[in-house]
C-alpha cells in the first residue's frame, strides 16, 4: 500500500478512496475488529478530519494508537 495522500496536494475524493481501499469494511465485525480499533466507528468516520484536510493522517492514526 502506498503513503497517505498528502493533503496540500490531494482533494477530499482521493483522501476517502484511501481510507476506504487501507480499512476496507468486511462487514463481519467479530473477524476483522477495524470498528473496535476506532471506537464504534467506520474508518471513514474515523479519518473525517484527514478526509476533509483538517489534520495530517499520521496525526489522526495517533488517536486510535492509544
Amino acid at each position: 500500500m502506498s503513503n497517505a495522500p498528502e493533503i496540500s496536494t490531494s482533494g477530499i475524493e482521493e483522501r476517502r478512496a484511501y481510507v476506504k481501499e487501507r480499512f476496507p469494511c468486511i462487514a463481519d465485525c467479530d473477524m476483522c475488529g477495524l470498528c473496535t480499533v476506532f471506537h464504534g466507528k467506520d474508518a471513514e468516520q474515523a479519518y473525517d478530519d484527514y478526509i476533509k484536510g483538517r489534520r495530517s493522517f499520521a496525526d489522526v492514526s495517533q488517536d486510535y494508537k492509544r
